[in-house]
């Protein structure tokens, strides 16, 4: 089978890899499509995620569908040609934090987009049947790699406390962004601005549902507006940024991931104002409402998939991606 390497920062190198078989309570799948989410690109052009460096060579791609080649000994509900969407995260299930529902701080998590853990970007991956989740006929194997980045959005909404008929405010409208301003409106927010400096973006959150959309220049205008940020840019100032748009006993949630290892925060305008600060570690367990959203509202969210490129060609794509040409919102490998 087909695979591609990350072998240096920024290259890809396709390999051929020997097919792996599934084993007892797992399901062989033939990837149909990944999405690039925003920390591929970090590896990509920085050689690292996160204060993680990457060690090469290494499979990335943690936004997967795909449809069922075989089935291992002991799985049931499961046959080949059954289409899905795939989570890249394994939980042990018996750590403390898995016990106590934190099953994304899991002490023994393996993500499928590490070193040690290969993920999508080639053509076929085994993994537990716990991982994939059913898709309807009607929704596109395209359209289910939302479903991953939807469950991120959805964990930043339970720990940042929306409620509906409240007000917010979103930097950066990439592929996490977007998806943050279509559920935000789809949850009853009663107000929500989006910051974005490119304008095939602005215009793009317009149509998810933002109902204001500023310049980067422009945030002067949002001085205590909203009741909760999610700043998915996670560049520069973007945080004060946020800070500066909250009301009191705000809450920031940091959705995107910083390049830098270090910040610098108005702390006297955290302290007067008594605004919160929540941190977000991917999803936990919210893949199956993801799926269910998508397949409610997949006009919704299924028109920011605007680019595919085949997996050979994934050095382009990435490159392209990091560029933003031809108005890119969401790149997938297919």
């Amino acid at each position: 089978m087909k695979v591609a390497e990350l072998t240096a920062k920024g290259e890809f190198t396709i390999v051929d890899r020997e097919t792996p078989k599934p084993g007892p309570g797992e399901l062989l799948v033939r990837v149909a499509a990944t999405g690039i989410c925003g920390s591929d690109m970090h590896a990509f052009v920085e050689g690292g995620v996160g204060g993680s460096p990457c060690q090469y060579p290494m499979v990335l791609g943690h936004e997967p569908s795909g449809v069922v080649e075989a089935v291992g000994e002991g799985v049931t509900g499961w046959a080949r040609g059954d289409r899905g969407s795939m989570e890249p995260a394994i939980f042990c299930y018996h750590c403390r934090f898995c016990i106590s529902g934190h099953h994304n701080l899991c002490e023994n998590l393996r993500f499928m987009s590490t070193a040690e853990e290969p993920g999508f970007f080639r053509e076929l991956v085994t993994l537990p049947a716990a991982n994939m989740f059913p898709i309807r006929a009607t929704t596109s194997l395209e359209a289910a790699t939302l479903v991953e980045p939807l469950a991120v959005i959805l964990h930043t909404f339970d720990l940042g406390g929306f409620q509906a008929g409240e007000s917010a405010v979103v930097t950066g409208a990439g592929p996490i962004g977007l998806l943050t301003i279509a559920l935000l409106k789809l949850m009853g927010a009663n107000r929500v601005w989006a910051v974005e400096p490119l304008k095939h973006r602005r215009e793009m959150a317009l149509a998810m549902g933002a109902d204001e959309v500023l310049e980067p220049n422009e945030f002067q205008h949002l001085h205590r507006v909203a009741d909760v940020a999610f700043d998915c840019a996670a560049q520069g100032e973007t945080v004060n940024q946020c800070l500066y748009a909250l009301k009191g006993f705000g809450r920031l949630v940091l959705t995107g991931i910083h390049a830098e290892k270090r910040l610098n925060l108005d702390i006297h305008l955290m302290r007067r104002t008594e605004l919160r600060l929540y941190c977000v570690r991917r999803s936990n367990t919210e893949a199956h409402e993801a799926c269910r959203l998508l397949e409610e509202h997949l006009g919704l969210f299924a028109p920011m998939i605007t680019h595919r490129r085949k997996l050979e060609d994934i050095n382009f794509a990435f490159r392209m991606n990091h560029n933003y040409e031809d108005g890119v919102v969401k790149m997938l490998i297919v």
